[in-house]
């Protein structure tokens, strides 16, 4: 069964916008787990807008799924990664204050920096995942810089999705074929939703995880986090 990692980021925007510690992002996560969660990710910016350095080790301290740190892999970031060694480093290639993660890695023109970047994550003992657009071609390469995984950037499919779904979907299709004729992980992740996750999965029936934040929580304001992420679930199965 594919595997739901939360991503808390949006609670801790919460939190954030009242200066106190409310509603408890550590708190939140051990709940998450408790109802079913896979995972935890978190994506810590440089300037804090949500998750903060300080959350990151304290998650640390009680995530005991799989604990999953997004983020560009600068020295700010790279030294989490080697203290905190999570199950999963995904790198990101968002460049300061961006909005939101809404672009793959071009894995030809940054090839030397994610091989240099991965082999130093892969001798901290933590699996490594990049951010990727569905090109059969960037994974290829992706496989040649040795990740363990592929985070298929979904943005565009739920874009497209209410159009053409078969059309929304061909494309990763192919481009997740690739991936395990290579041996590569399969994670997704971006405005993945409670009504294009189903068709998804169904397509890419070999997918390992979701990463997915902004739907859940927005979907938990009216139906409770528990509830939410037990109709994630099952549409993984």
């Amino acid at each position: 069964m594919t595997k739901l990692s939360v991503n808390i980021n949006k609670v801790a925007t919460i939190r954030n916008a009242r200066g106190s510690n409310v509603p408890d992002v550590i708190q939140f996560a051990i709940d998450c787990e408790r109802f079913g969660a896979d995972g935890i990710t978190v994506h810590p910016r440089p300037d804090e807008r949500h998750i903060t350095t300080k959350d990151v080790y304290g998650l640390k301290e009680v995530v005991t799924t799989e604990f999953n740190i997004e983020g560009y892999p600068d020295d700010r970031y790279m030294k989490l990664i080697q203290e905190l060694k999570p199950t999963q480093a995904t790198l990101v290639p968002d460049p300061p204050g961006v909005l939101t993660s809404d672009a793959g890695w071009d894995t030809q023109r940054h090839f030397d920096f994610l091989k240099e970047t991965c082999n130093r994550i892969h001798s901290w003992g933590v699996r490594s995942s990049i951010f990727i657009e569905a090109d059969s071609k960037m994974i290829e390469l992706a496989k040649e810089i040795g990740v363990h995984r592929i985070e298929l950037y979904t943005g565009p499919y739920a874009k497209d999705f209410t159009e053409n779904p078969e059309q929304a979907i061909f494309k990763y299709v192919s481009a997740s074929q690739t991936a395990k004729e290579l041996g590569i992980g399969i994670n997704a992740g971006h405005d993945l939703s409670l009504e294009n996750l189903k068709f998804f999965k169904s397509k890419i029936p070999y997918l390992d995880e979701v990463s997915i934040g902004h739907a859940i929580i927005s979907d938990a304001l009216y139906l409770g986090i528990e509830n939410t992420i037990q109709r994630y679930k099952y549409l993984l199965i």
